[in-house]
């Protein structure tokens, strides 16, 4: 209440246009802008080939959100949200993705799960973190509490429209209780979804209302493309499409031009994740820490030194 919030701190210092944008466009579905970027293929292919040779695993959608959580160390401006036309900067690092689990007549079934990372961390970091929380999202016998939730309210009529309604009213006023922050996936720094895991390729995501989602990626399968080199001759690529979509009111283009910036030099040299970063930037009054996730990114640590 009275701009104290468990995830974020208000914005002292602002441009008057970046803080009036929120009285022009309300609703995040309102200031929605719409990016498509082409990854390139071949560094990270090369890179996770590489990685495999020595007994480490990583994925591309690990590859990413450790590309998302070094470019928002230099860049932490970007890691904002917008509730009830106040700006706040958050005291977390926050990826939500959604995981398929197997079921028996190979049905598709979700699970919303949420991810918190260190601004230091590497890729070795990230992936561990990753992983562990896709194993546990993948187990058929603990459902989310999103699901559980869910399942609850829609076997009573009128009851979602009830809680839900409430529950925003909570979220609005800064009332909305940590715990429930923590267990839903609709408050967090980036959305992610992996449309290459269905053999789809990249969607423009729309950014729920509910929460305080800022940025929403979709990746998207691998897909050839003639593109012009530097000398303006054309040549065949193969690129990693991803959507993206951002609230423009968090701030502006050229911050989010900037965080872009650090995140594609990270896709193409991804070798660079490997290490922390020189220095990690902050926030004002928001400096964050999550503890390292131990033996498993040492484990993958000590196979890529071999």
């Amino acid at each position: 209440m009275f701009g104290r919030r468990p995830e974020g701190k208000r914005v002292k210092h602002l441009d008057p246009i970046v803080q009036i944008t929120p009285y022009l466009m309300p609703w995040r579905c309102d200031a929605q802008v719409f990016l498509a970027y082409d990854a390139e293929y071949e560094p990270l292919i090369r890179y996770m080939s590489h990685k495999s040779r020595e007994g480490v695993k990583i994925t591309f959608m690990e590859l990413i959100i450790a590309a998302y959580v070094r470019s928002i160390s230099q860049v932490p401006e970007a890691n904002r949200f917008i509730m009830n036309r106040k700006f706040y900067n958050r005291t977390e690092l926050a990826v939500s993705f959604v995981v398929l689990r197997p079921t028996e007549d190979g049905h598709p079934e979700e699970n919303a799960v949420k991810v918190k990372f260190d601004p230091s961390d590497t890729i070795f970091e990230v992936s561990a973190r990753v992983k562990e929380t896709i194993e546990e999202g993948r187990r058929t016998d603990d459902d989310s509490f999103a699901i559980k939730l869910a399942s609850v309210l829609l076997k009573v009529p009128l009851l979602p429209n009830l809680v839900v309604h409430v529950a925003n009213f909570l979220d609005h006023h800064d009332l909305f209780p940590k715990a429930l922050m923590d267990a839903l996936p609709f408050h967090t720094s980036l959305f992610v979804t992996n449309m290459a895991s269905i053999g789809m390729t990249r969607v423009y995501h729309h950014i729920y209302n509910f929460g305080n989602t800022s940025l929403f990626f979709s990746m998207g399968t691998p897909q050839r493309s003639n593109q012009p080199d530097m000398k303006g001759e054309i040549s065949r690529k193969c690129i990693l499409p991803i959507g993206i979509t951002a609230d423009e009111r968090v701030c502006s283009g050229a911050i989010y031009a900037k965080l872009f910036a650090v995140m594609k030099h990270c896709l193409t040299n991804p070798y660079e994740l490997e290490q922390p970063p020189e220095k990690v930037y902050y926030n004002e009054g928001c400096e964050f820490h999550e503890p390292k996730p131990g033996a498993a990114a040492e484990a993958q640590k000590a196979g890529a030194s071999v």
